[in-house]
């Protein structure tokens, strides 16, 4: 098996990726961040000899470098991305491909014209019981899939400075301006994945509910706890779907109906599934109701078990390191993860407008590309950019003196 020379763009989550990375044969050459602290600390854990950046155009100018984590802030990817295709170094980027539909646009031209590999880092498909699901709905006993669901839902105690300092750990971190439906693909990923089903047009709706106002969240979090995205895809199948939602107990959830009976994950049980049938539709050897637990049924299963997301985290790295190696598409190319990207950039404009349908581009089509290759808008800017689309269903600000007691109440917990 070939080595790879690898390369980290952002270390706050990059840095979980070094066993990882190893553990696939690949060698971590280079890595990037504008923290010097964490420069030294991946040293210590890849080896002295690594190299060491905090310009991105050096990084990619690294003598060697063959590809690249990008894990960088989630509304900052394709423009990075699109530098590395230009000099040819492969990509893999984390959670959003692009954050305008006129970056998707760029990046779809950019991995076109080069001959790098690009592929988008989404894990949750492969978590275990996702994996079981995908198992089950390709085996057929389901029939046609009609409906599916996924719910990624991450709430989080809005009084706690710990937590919220994990999470954004300054007042204008992404998280704290990052509208419910854009962070898509933790709930879409594993349907499209296990169905082969792709949404064509998209509505939405947002759970309104602000953080209490005496809370360290009330002072820069947003008022809504996540959006109900409803996707009708080009199989004539609907999805149901939440951005990263906020509501209830934390779960990862995931629903698939089809003609002759369904399979769910039990929530709050990462392992467990429930497989029904009709008693008139019931398969051989199969009960109408089977519970059981999902089993990872792959040659790399303790490997899998030492890495993040309960396993999740090891699939994206050998699927790309594949790729690279036999020279050919990853499943979840560009294509793919624009395709998750605009679904959730126009979900949100749907929100705004209380549930006014979009269709969903495919940038497969020159026709598409023309319709948004312009198209700039993004919650990322101050509210008096001319690109500037609102953050939440109700408009919600916080002022520099807000930002300040925000950063004064985080920089009091201890790291």
């Amino acid at each position: 098996m070939r080595t790879i020379k690898f390369g980290i763009f952002g270390l706050r989550r990059g840095s979980t990726f070094y066993r990882n990375v190893m553990m696939n044969n690949g060698e971590i050459v280079a890595v990037c961040d504008r923290d010097t602290s964490k420069l030294e600390d991946a040293k210590k854990q890849v080896g002295e000899g690594l190299a060491t950046y905090t310009d991105f155009d050096a990084f990619i100018n690294h003598p060697g470098l063959e590809a690249i984590y990008l894990c960088n802030n989630f509304n900052q990817h394709a423009p990075f991305a699109i530098k590395a295709l230009e000099k040819g170094i492969h990509v893999m980027s984390e959670c959003a491909s692009n954050s305008t539909m006129a970056e998707g646009v760029a990046l779809v031209r950019a991995v076109e014209k080069s001959k790098a590999i690009y592929t988008i880092a989404e894990n949750f498909q492969y978590m275990i019981f996702n994996r079981e699901m995908k198992r089950v709905v390709e085996g057929g006993t389901l029939g046609k899939i009609l409906y599916a669901e996924g719910e990624y839902n991450h709430p989080i105690d809005f009084y706690s400075a710990k937590e919220l300092r994990a999470l954004s750990p300054y007042a204008n971190h992404w998280r704290n301006f990052l509208p419910r439906a854009y962070y898509i693909t933790h709930s879409l990923a594993p349907l499209m994945f296990a169905t082969g089903a792709s949404p064509v047009r998209v509505t939405a709706m947002p759970v309104y509910d602000p953080a209490p106002a005496d809370s360290v969240g009330g002072i820069v979090r947003g008022p809504d706890r996540a959006a109900i995205i409803t996707c009708l895809n080009d199989d004539d199948s609907v999805f149901k779907v939440t951005g990263c939602a906020a509501f209830g107990a934390h779960s990862n959830s995931y629903r698939f109906c089809g003609e002759r009976g369904q399979i769910e994950n039990v929530r709050g049980d990462l392992n467990r599934l429930i497989l029904r049938y009709n008693a008139w539709d019931k398969p051989e050897g199969k009960e109408e109701f089977n519970e059981y637990a999902a089993d990872w049924n792959d040659a790399d299963e303790e490997m899998i078990k030492q890495t993040g997301h309960d396993g999740a985290d090891f699939f994206p790295v050998r699927a790309f390191f594949t790729a690279i190696r036999e020279n050919r598409p990853p499943v979840f190319d560009v294509y793919f993860a624009t395709k998750m990207t605009s679904t959730a950039l126009l979900a949100h404009r749907s929100l705004l407008e209380r549930g006014v349908p979009y269709d969903v581009p495919d940038f497969r089509r020159e026709e598409d590309r023309v319709k948004y290759e312009n198209d700039n808008l993004t919650p990322f800017v101050a509210p008096d950019d001319p690109n500037y689309i609102e953050r939440w269903s109700h408009p919600k600000f916080f002022t520099p003196e807000e930002a300040s007691e925000y950063e004064r109440i985080i920089a009091q917990v201890k790291k």
